[in-house]
């Protein structure tokens, strides 16, 4: 009797689930998601877990909102995974985060192959173990040539050190006279950082009840609409998701404009 009740729920959230979808779906959808995954550490605090114990339920939540993100028709997912000041944790706690994208994409690859989940990496390579960049590597190279949402880790990345870096490709290349000061404006500079191929962010979402950006997409999260939420990353839902997107259908976006 228990398993038939359960059964019927499942089918029954699955329904709402889906009927949510196809509402969604009838309104303007963001292009580009990025999310700021927060708190799990906190969420295994609450438990009394190890750290890490929340980086592994977090894993999960990414496989989660990556299939619905692709279902709702979101073209490039963007997840901040580790931050340049993130080297600064404890040194077990950062070696478990570089086996994450290992046992993500040794667990999850096989789908994302199949729902045409195309993996990309923006960050700082130079500083990745061996075993993580291959993981990664060998992901990008199996889903190139997929045309479905793209699904983009941040990760060893940092947004000061992006802009400096493209100042400095800018001032290189205008000195060796590649570059013209009248070809220098926004959008020409922003072929300089390493979301130079996405659309900017529609929606930034951030979990956990921290209000900042944690030097995430400085430059590029210039208009976008923000959706902030007490919820740790690890208890992070498909409805919670839908919810941010209803929130941002709701908004007027005039950039700057009246």
């Amino acid at each position: 009797m228990l398993n038939k009740i359960k059964l019927w729920k499942n089918q029954n959230n699955s329904s709402t689930l889906r009927d949510k979808i196809e509402e969604i779906k009838k309104l303007p959808v963001p292009e580009h998601v990025a999310i700021i995954m927060d708190g799990n550490g906190r969420w295994a605090k609450k438990r009394a877990l190890p750290r890490v114990a929340g980086h592994y339920e977090g894993m999960k939540v990414v496989r989660k909102t990556t299939m619905l993100a692709n279902d709702l028709g979101i073209k490039v997912l963007t997840l901040y995974a580790f931050s340049t000041e993130n080297w600064k944790r404890p040194k077990n706690e950062v070696d478990y985060l570089m086996k994450l994208p290992e046992e993500f994409l040794g667990s999850y690859l096989p789908e994302l192959v199949a729902n045409n989940v195309q993996v990309k990496m923006m960050g700082y390579k130079d500083q990745l173990p061996d075993h993580t960049l291959r993981a990664i590597n060998n992901a990008m190279e199996q889903t190139k040539n997929n045309t479905g949402l793209v699904l983009n880790f941040a990760l060893n990345y940092g947004s000061r050190a992006e802009i400096l870096d493209a100042v400095k490709q800018v001032l290189n290349e205008y000195k060796s006279g590649i570059l013209k000061e009248t070809e220098i404006d926004e959008q020409r500079f922003s072929s300089y950082l390493m979301t130079a191929n996405f659309p900017d962010p529609d929606l930034l979402i951030r979990t956990s009840g921290e209000i900042r950006l944690s030097n995430f997409m400085l430059w590029q999260l210039a208009y976008s609409e923000f959706w902030f939420t007490d919820v740790l990353w690890p208890d992070f839902s498909e409805n919670h998701l839908i919810t941010a997107i209803e929130d941002y259908q709701k908004r007027q976006r005039r950039f700057g404009g009246i």
